[in-house]
């Protein structure tokens, strides 16, 4: 009983600090199954993709109802994201196949790496936003556009991270849209993404249902939470605290492989 109120409470914190700061669930979920819970980290990615796609689903909802949602850059993002997280899973169970429990190591190792990437890139998203140079879309930006899904859809059928921001920064960076756009067209694209991926991590076996449960029980009511304190902390501080913190969790997770 213990185990299972900590873990609602896991859930609680998380949902708080994804209300509060707008930094995706997976960058902070991940690192504290594994070295909070002692989830092995095959099944803390796929419980992690399943908890994703419950957690975005309402606010998916909330964004086609606003009509902030490009729906045609999603279907670009899901041609290249849908076959790039099968190959994802396929791939980690191809490792896991030769390697047995080495998996969870080279799932450490790509998480560590987007542990260290995703923050440094969040942590200069002003600047970047203050360069990007705007150009309209073409078929070409189509093609571009199946290719950041493409990427993405691997790193989320291997370690569940990068489905928000990953995507969020590439569009950022190549194309011209405004930012309630962008995360709009960005959080519907999620949940077919991290629908399709918690779904083939569930068919083999890489869930634990329970897990995804408790943590949604706290993170539902702590998502809440943390949107309305979102206006009355100084959100600037938080995501560089944030960023920090898992900076030097990336760091301790990649540490061991050198």
């Amino acid at each position: 009983m213990e185990i299972i109120a900590f873990k609602i409470l896991v859930g609680f914190v998380v949902g708080i600090l994804i209300g509060m700061s707008g930094i995706g669930g997976g960058v902070l979920l991940l690192p504290v199954l594994i070295y909070g819970l002692g989830v092995p980290a095959i099944m803390a990615v796929g419980s992690d993709a399943l908890f994703n796609f419950f957690t975005k689903i309402p606010a998916g909802l909330m964004h086609l109802k606003k009509g902030t949602v490009r729906r045609k850059v999603v279907i670009a993002l899901a041609v290249g994201s849908v076959p790039g997280s099968i190959g994802g899973v396929v791939l980690l169970t191809q490792i896991r196949a030769l390697y047995g429990n080495g998996v969870n190591n080279f799932i450490k190792i790509a998480v560590g790496a987007l542990l260290i990437i995703i923050p440094l890139l969040l942590l200069f998203q002003r600047k970047i936003e203050e360069k990007v140079v705007t150009h309209p879309p073409t078929m070409k930006s189509f093609a571009g556009m199946v290719a950041i899904g493409l990427l993405a859809g691997a790193l989320v059928g291997m370690t569940s991270v990068g489905s928000g921001s990953v995507i969020m920064m590439l569009l950022l960076l190549f194309y011209s849209y405004s930012p309630k756009v962008n995360v709009g067209t960005d959080v519907v694209h999620a949940v077919i993404l991290t629908g399709v991926t918690g779904l083939l991590h569930f068919r083999l076996g890489n869930v634990d249902p329970r897990l995804v449960v408790t943590l949604l029980i706290g993170s539902v009511p702590g998502g809440i939470l943390g949107s309305h304190l979102s206006t009355r902390v100084p959100m600037l501080w938080l995501r560089r605290i944030l960023c920090t913190l898992l900076l030097v969790t990336g760091a301790r997770m990649l540490w061991p492989a050198f």
